[in-house]
């Protein structure tokens, strides 16, 4: 911790779900914290203001509103903190939104990607670290997915814009000799989670005996990563900034040839079939679901599945939280949160 004493993270999306619990884990690590977030009203604002009072309760954290798209608001932020890291975190996520409103992920994504590139190449940090996803992966059906397979065939809008910002952070690291990880994470769950992701809108479903959609007949597969695991390993990967000149040794590395640039999966490496999940969350609850099966839906993949070696050759950790143990933690932060105490 006293090594960090003096340093500053940049967190863009510092009030949402992931970057909520990767801030708290840096201002335990004794970190300073400057937190971007827009307080987008995609879902419940107040679960977004009550993550963010937590995080104000350190006197090590600055919380700034404004939205990454928006020029010259990043710059002249990384002008004024000079940042050591950065964990790029806000983005429009949800692959069935992005049919019904492409733009906000034009904007957010691609737009805010390309004024957080521009600060960094004015000021740069020491690494940065930008969230992609598992869904870059599209119609790649070669599974378990390593970072070194192609990654062409996008299934919705969403996936493409993630892979494109990808393929902007190369270039400007290769221009600029920017060091940029690009973490690709596979379907995060935990608590304080999104209330539109399945693990959420199930048990709220299950607990008011509603139907709860399962798509393609439940003939799906997800490697499910718990909100930890993920933490866990994004903070390890902020001390293995990639380095074209030091490539691992005894996996394949995805190190660019021509930029500091590398793309790690993090994931729990175990893919687990959706209907066993659903009998997770019903094991925690104590109840059974009502289920509404559907067919498959536009821009979805049938299964996911990491390869994590990169991950663990690199840092030592490879997530490994089991299905039921993290569903049921999310449970009891349910319960307690959202079922108690809501309004305290």
């Amino acid at each position: 911790m006293e090594n960090n004493k003096h340093k500053t993270a940049l967190v863009t999306g510092a009030a949402g779900f992931i970057g909520y619990h990767i801030s708290k884990r840096l201002l335990y690590e004794g970190w300073r914290v400057v937190g971007l977030d827009c307080m987008s009203d995609y879902y419940d604002v107040s679960l977004k203001e009550r993550r963010e009072s937590m995080l104000l309760q350190s006197a090590s954290y600055r919380s700034v509103h404004a939205k990454v798209e928006t020029p010259n608001v990043l710059m002249d932020l990384f002008e004024k903190e000079r940042p050591d890291v950065v964990i790029h975190l806000a983005a429009q996520a949800g692959v069935r939104y992005s049919i019904e409103n492409p733009r906000a992920y034009l904007e957010s994504n691609i737009n805010g990607t390309f004024e957080l590139l521009e600060a960094a190449r004015k000021f740069p940090p020491e690494h940065m670290l930008l969230a992609s996803t598992s869904s870059a992966y599209g119609a790649n059906d070669d599974m378990p997915y390593k970072e070194t397979v192609k990654a062409d065939h996008q299934m919705s809008f969403y996936a493409a814009t993630k892979k494109a910002t990808e393929n902007m952070a190369h270039s400007y690291s290769h221009l600029f000799e920017l060091p940029i990880t690009m973490f690709r994470f596979f379907t995060v769950y935990g608590e304080w989670g999104r209330p539109d992701m399945a693990l959420f809108r199930f048990t709220e479903a299950i607990l008011e005996d509603s139907l709860i959609d399962v798509y393609n007949q439940g003939n799906m597969s997800r490697d499910f990563t718990y909100i930890d695991d993920l933490v866990q390993a994004v903070t390890l990967l902020i001390n293995t900034a990639p380095n074209i000149c030091n490539i691992t040794n005894g996996v394949d590395d995805s190190v660019s040839p021509v930029a500091n640039f590398r793309i790690v999966n993090i994931g729990n490496s175990q893919p687990t079939r959706l209907m066993e999940f659903i009998s997770a969350i019903e094991k925690a609850l104590g109840k059974k679901a009502k289920i509404n099966y559907m067919k498959m839906q536009a821009g979805d993949v049938k299964a996911t599945w990491a390869d994590s070696s990169l991950l663990q050759n690199l840092t030592g950790y490879k997530p490994n939280t089991h299905i039921e143990i993290g569903v049921g933690k999310f449970i009891e932060w349910y319960h307690e949160y959202m079922l108690i105490g809501k309004d305290r």
